[in-house]
């Protein structure tokens, strides 16, 4: 799929969203450290994979732009922007989830220290706290879901970029599909993949989950 066939020049009375993960972090460079809400910035490769976006989507139309508050997220939108003069707009409800305890470690640093508490998130991250003191999916997915809704209800008929974050776009995502919420690991973004959704309010179809061609030169 090109950008070109993403883009067709049709009248449309949906809101079409390009929603789009933050490129590479520090902390991902440094062994996918858990970097939910800590305020971590690009590596110079999550600089290079958003221009490398900014390229594939240099064709589109975007009428709007929002992206987390997190500077990783805002950065990586306005490489994808480039020399488009339109603002971003900041919004909350797109941050990553807090990942309580789990903040600023690795994977399998945490678990060895406590099993059980990973044990409970995979098994219900619906009403699990991520690291015993963060947030549940239910409460990444609801805030995502009112964003979406409040957007396609704003912007009806436009193109809009949101850059946001992994887990918070995964948990999105599986509400959408109506998957179980314990396996939303079965959906994998990439750092700057692109997932196209077509959202009139309540109602929403993927178009495209994960495009990662302009990544191709770095895989």
């Amino acid at each position: 799929m090109t950008n070109k066939s993403i883009n067709k020049a049709t009248k449309q009375s949906h809101t079409r969203i390009y929603l789009v993960r933050h490129g590479e972090s520090e902390w991902n460079a440094a062994g996918d450290l858990y970097c939910g809400r800590t305020d971590i910035g690009l590596s110079t490769e999550g600089a290079t994979q958003a221009k490398n976006a900014g390229d594939f989507l240099s064709s589109v139309s975007f009428d709007r732009a929002y992206a987390s508050p997190l500077i990783r997220a805002r950065h990586t939108a306005e490489l994808i922007l480039g020399e488009r003069d339109l603002p971003i707009q900041i919004d909350e409800r797109i941050y990553e989830g807090d990942f309580g305890e789990w903040e600023g470690r690795s994977k399998t640093e945490f678990i060895k220290e406590d099993p059980d508490s990973w044990d409970n998130w995979m098994a219900n991250p619906w009403e699990t706290r991520a690291g015993r003191t963060g947030e549940t999916a239910r409460e990444m997915y609801e805030r995502a879901s009112s964003f979406f809704k409040e957007i396609s209800e704003k912007h009806s008929g436009e193109t809009v970029l949101v850059v946001a974050h992994n887990n918070t776009i995964r948990f999105f995502l599986a509400g959408v599909l109506g998957m179980p919420f314990a396996n939303y690991r079965r959906i994998f973004q990439d750092n700057t993949g692109i997932n196209i959704l077509d959202v009139a309010g309540d109602e929403i179809v993927i178009r495209s989950l994960n495009i990662n061609s302009h990544l191709s030169a770095d895989r």
